[in-house]
């Protein structure tokens, strides 16, 4: 692939010329070639040429309509999420508002959204397509996304899933690095059909209701179709398990929040210059305060802080977030005449989901680290009314750090309201051009998505600030009240509350804009066939924007502060594939094939690329067909990764300077950086200052795939077999100049094993050691390669007297995964590693045996983890650390049954009732101490009690 910057109007022109040539060398096409009309042919996703071919030039794993239905899932998310080849990817078990941040892509935090991941390398590396037209990027209200919420695609309007997981941008354009997901709407379709479904977990929570409606009609001329899509999922809350209800599984509240209801303050007495480190005891809400206590034995309302004060957050938080989506989607489909066509689409979603998280901290003082000023530099004055200490708490001389915990303002709640739009338009036909057939098509497609979200139980700094300061100064600004945060529980009044309690309203939008023009058929006769082409226009228009509530613009919000964040782009295309048969029905092979493919693309952002595809398909005998393919990809910096403003993220990160030093030999490197030898970390949680960078260039890719398929003709139709196929396919991805931030913790690490000032720039700490600023920017990370097998086996039986069985075995196997920063960082993730709430497991297997006997039908599903292993960190000295003595966990390796039974009614409008139970023996994920949130991996994992049970019917008119 090149990158081009200078030469636009050159690779345009030749581009061009290209384009203009395909049509005069079909009408040059040699007349003696078959007047076959193959009207059969249909595009398949991983191609654009048309085709009859039962097994293309790459591999596509296609999920139908029967397969959506036994699945018991009610979301294309969890669908996709549960395939082999699938990373780690957001979903509704991410309760992630209010707990992580933003990440460092400016792509905000997604909640509620559901994405899907391929091959490991990001959701936005994989390109979501819905009838072959690019789907518009999420919106959750808290940045630009640059990945596909699958939450705006109701499920009842799909017919089927073509999920491509090889890289295709020579075909589709940016972002399809990893793959692409091809969603097929429902057309042909007559009658009314209704399905619903009610399931809930063993538990008695987490109740998810479901009802669709599908309704279709043709004429002769013209067929329309209607789907109606809704669903409520309810919620689990994380302290009904008790894997999720601490917030490390196994060590109590040894790592929860040191911001306590009744307050952790830590301050240096000026007129003694003693360093306290105390927090009031139980019922004390009036505390007094000796300051010639000096110890940790006393007899005032103080008592010195430890990890048993620590705050318990996971009591507040969600296991499984509600979401609550309605849809409806309506296509049209005309034929004015034998030869031309059109369609129009029309779809309208709405989802409704909510996060939760703890009473939000008030963190104030130098080793706040909160990146707000208001709160880092806070004064709280000595005639504040409530101070007990008796003097100035002042962050510029003697206060560290204070942690409060206003219970009384009640859990933070994020509340998100998102409407997806999408219209589409286009006209279809074919022509004959000599003796041949040509196919063509144009396409109109607007869509939107357009996201607020409402925080309740947050907090304006400025108007704390100000409530802890000089009274007099409070007294002045009308309905300022003097705040309490040395009382315990109970103390922060309603009246003090009002002046400090805000509701914040942010809002963000994505649009998408698009016109494609396409033409394929075939050109002329080689000897061994018709050499086929596709070749098409696209242009495309891109915008997108974050509103933040005015109150976070102004600095005022205590919470995680942004800016606003807005960016537009367009982009033109033009792609060109052939296929050219070079043998038929040779003494070595039946059929070998080659196909050439490339896509131009001009941004207006200054940028151009070329991005060529090969592939050979070796056909050796009937049943037996070889395939490979090399692509060169890109993908184009989104609009958060260019124009995003700076914001935070909170990560859980481990100071290596904190005591006990996990690796005492880093003392010294520590005293350098400023850290005394006493110092320990006061919170988990370590604030990260992220955000876009316009200067990013564009990822550039490389991928390989080779394998076969193998249908043994010696098994067909036998008395072992109906149908045996055997699918065997290598895969590698090769990014460089991957777009993303170096691992904060590896960043970290770094800085204080080397003192480079590559790592520590943009690292500070207050002068008691804690880290006040960290400053991570994105960046063209360096690359990224991965490597695996994919294994797959379709055993079909005979029907005998018990009916008909059906086996499928699918298998990813993952030989390698590095991703090496810039300078040679390498970053943590691997093969078999657990590492920021995301996995990699070497061996993910999913197995199936399906029955059918008459009405009655039957499903048992294995889903299988392999083994994976994370560092321990903090938690090494708990029994719940599996492997302390190499500060290793094991998360042993995990299988999931999945069972259903079915019965149709064919003589009652093909009523059809189904019991089904995912996770039918109740297993649980296993323990991460790693992981943010929960006590486990929400992205590989059920949650813990994930026994589900549910009932689903469907009848048709």
């Amino acid at each position: 692939m090149k990158t081009i910057r200078n030469s636009r109007l050159a690779q345009a022109v030749r581009g061009a010329l290209l384009l203009a040539m395909l049509p005069a060398v079909a009408l040059a096409q040699d007349e003696a070639a078959d007047d076959l009309k193959t009207l059969d042919r249909v595009e398949v996703t991983g191609t654009r040429l048309k085709t009859a071919e039962a097994e293309g030039l790459v591999p596509v794993q296609r999920i139908t309509r029967a397969d959506i239905d036994r699945s018991g899932l009610t979301s294309v998310a969890d669908i996709i999420q549960s395939l082999t080849g699938s990373g780690s990817a957001l979903n509704t078990k991410f309760n992630s508002s209010g707990n992580f941040g933003f990440p460092p892509d400016g792509s905000g935090v997604g909640a509620g959204s559901a994405q899907a991941d391929l091959r490991h390398l990001g959701s936005k590396r994989v390109l979501v397509l819905v009838d072959g037209i690019r789907w518009v990027n999420e919106a959750s209200a808290s940045g630009v996304g640059a990945a596909t919420d699958l939450n705006t695609i109701p499920l009842a309007i799909i017919d089927r899933i073509e999920v491509l997981e090889d890289g295709a941008s020579s075909l589709y354009g940016s972002d399809a690095i990893a793959g692409v997901i091809n969603i097929i709407t429902r057309r042909d379709f007559d009658g009314l059909a209704i399905n619903a479904q009610l399931g809930q977990y063993g538990e008695g929570d987490g109740t998810t209701k479901s009802i669709d409606f599908a309704w279709g009609t043709s004429t002769e001329r013209a067929n329309f179709f209607l789907g109606l899509s809704y669903t409520d999922q309810d919620v689990v809350f994380s302290r009904d398990r008790a894997q999720s209800s601490f917030p490390v599984p196994g060590t109590g509240v040894a790592f929860g929040s040191s911001a306590t209801p009744t307050g952790r303050f830590i301050f240096i007495d000026p007129n003694t210059s003693e360093v306290f480190d105390i927090t009031p005891n139980d019922g004390a809400n009036n505390p007094f305060f000796d300051p010639a206590q000096t110890g940790c034995t006393r007899t005032d309302d103080y008592h010195c802080f430890t990890s048993a004060d620590r705050f318990n957050f996971s009591q507040f938080n969600l296991l499984l977030t509600p979401s609550e989506r309605v849809g409806a989607f309506g296509q049209a489909r005309f034929e004015f005449s034998d030869s031309v066509g059109g369609y129009a689409k029309l779809l309208w979603n709405r989802r409704q989901s909510t996060n939760q998280a703890a009473p939000e901290p008030l963190f104030l003082g130098p080793e706040a680290g909160t990146g707000n000023p208001l709160a880092d530099n806070i004064f709280i004055s000595a005639l504040n009314p409530f101070n007990p200490f008796g003097f100035d708490l002042d962050s510029a001389t003697n206060l560290i750090l204070i942690g409060r915990r206003p219970v009384e303002g009640g859990p933070r709640v994020f509340e998100q309201e998102v409407d997806t739009w999408y219209v589409g338009a286009g006209l279809e036909g074919v022509f004959d051009a000599g003796q041949r057939t040509l196919y063509w098509d144009v396409n109109l497609a607007f869509s939107e998505n357009k996201a607020e979200q409402t925080n309740f139980g947050s907090y304006n700094i400025r108007n704390i600030a100000l409530a802890l300061g000089d009274p007099a100064a409070c007294a002045a600004v009308a309905g300022c009240t003097p705040l309490n945060i040395f009382g315990g529980p109970g103390t922060i009044t309603p009246q003090m509350l009002a002046w400090i309690q805000p509701i914040v309203r942010d809002r963000s939008q994505n649009d998408l804009a698009l016109v494609t023009a396409n033409l394929s058929g075939s050109l002329f006769e080689l000897p061994a066939g018709s050499v086929d082409f596709a070749t098409g226009l696209e242009h495309r228009r891109l915008e997108g924007w974050y509103r933040p509530d005015a109150l976070t613009i102004a600095g005022d919000y205590n919470g995680v502060p942004s800016l606003p964040t807005s960016g537009k782009y367009d982009v033109s295309e033009l792609f060109v594939e052939l296929n050219f048969p070079l043998w038929n029905n040779d003494e070595i092979g039946q059929k070998l094939d080659l196909t050439v493919a490339g896509r131009y693309s001009d941004y207006s952002t200054g940028i151009s690329e070329v991005t060529p595809k090969y592939g050979l398909r070796f056909q050796l005998v009937e049943e037996l067909v070889f395939r490979a393919s090399y692509a060169e990809g890109f993908r184009a910096p989104s609009i958060g990764e260019l124009f995003g403003s700076a914001s935070r993220f909170d990560a859980q990160l481990d100071d290596p300077c904190s005591t006990p030093l996990l690796n005492p030999s880093l003392a010294g490197n520590c005293a350098a950086l400023g850290v005394p030898s006493n110092y320990q970390q006061p919170n988990p949680q370590i604030s990260i200052t992220t955000g876009g960078n316009d200067q990013l260039d564009p990822e550039s890719s490389r991928s390989f795939a080779a394998g076969f398929v193998w249908s043994p003709s010696f098994l067909e139709n036998s008395s072992a077999a109906e149908r045996v196929d055997v699918e065997v396919t290598y895969y590698r991805h090769d990014i460089e100049g991957a777009i993303q931030a170096i691992d904060a913790q590896t960043q970290l690490d770094l800085c204080v094993q080397t003192l480079d000032a590559l790592y520590c720039d943009g690292i500070t700490r207050a002068p008691t050691g804690g880290i006040n600023g960290f400053n991570n920017r994105l960046t063209n990370l360096g690359t990224i390669e991965t490597d695996g097998w994919d294994l797959d086996l379709v055993w079909v039986f005979p029907v005998t007297d018990i009916g008909q069985f059906k086996a499928a075995w699918r298998n990813t196997l993952v030989g390698d995964y590095r991703a090496v920063g810039a300078a040679g960082q390498v970053q943590p993730q691997g093969p078999g590693i657990e590492v920021v709430d995301s996995a990699i497991p070497e061996w993910t297997s999913n197995f199936s045996l399906d029955w059918s006997r008459g009405n009655w039908s039957a499903g048992w599903t294995l889903r299988h983890i392999s083994e994976l292993r994370e560092q321990c960190g903090r938690a090494i000295s708990f029994p719940v650390c599996s492997d302390p003595a190499n500060n290793t966990n094991v998360l042993e390796a995990t299988t999931y049954h999945d069972l259903q039974v079915a019965y149709r009614f064919k003589d009652f409008n093909d009523l059809g009732l189904a019991f089904g139970v995912n996770n039918a023996f109740d297993k649980d994920p296993p323990i991460c101490l790693s992981c943010s949130l929960n006590g486990y991996d929400a992205s590989t994992y059920d949650i813990p009690g994930g026994r589900f049970f549910y009932v689903r019917a469907d009848i048709k008119f």
